[in-house]
């Protein structure tokens, strides 16, 4: 039986490799059908926002790639409540369908999973 792996994702989209990378991470695990969830924390909740300018920075836009992490069977999707909050971020500004967790479902939520892997 495969192990379960949780992909915390704490960079903005455009502040470095790391939400690309965690994305990619996630799209490769689902396709090999691992069960995977991940999770939206600190600046890595900017990542759901709307109406991101990557253009402007020269870079790709993540959107795409968030879009069809369900499709990949990364259904398990989550963002710190905090997080959200501290910066701003309303439920009907995001782009993907997330649970958003209190900081007391955050720590339940780390020990469901087997593995967890932070970026």
């Amino acid at each position: 039986m495969s192990k379960s792996l949780l992909i915390i994702s704490r960079q903005a989209p455009w502040s470095g490799p790391g939400a690309r990378e965690a994305l990619d991470i996630a799209l490769a695990g689902g396709a090999f059908d691992l069960p995977i969830g991940m999770l939206f924390l600190d600046d890595g909740v900017f990542q759901l926002s709307q109406g991101q300018q990557p253009g402007a920075l020269q870079q790709k836009d993540l959107g795409a790639n968030l879009q069809a992490l369900p499709m990949f069977g990364v259904e398990d999707l989550y963002a710190s409540e905090r997080s959200l909050a501290e910066r701003g971020l309303a439920g009907n500004e995001l782009n993907l369908a997330v649970q958003r967790l209190d900081d007391s479902a955050l720590t339940a939520l780390l020990d469901r999973y087997d593995q967890v892997i932070t970026v």
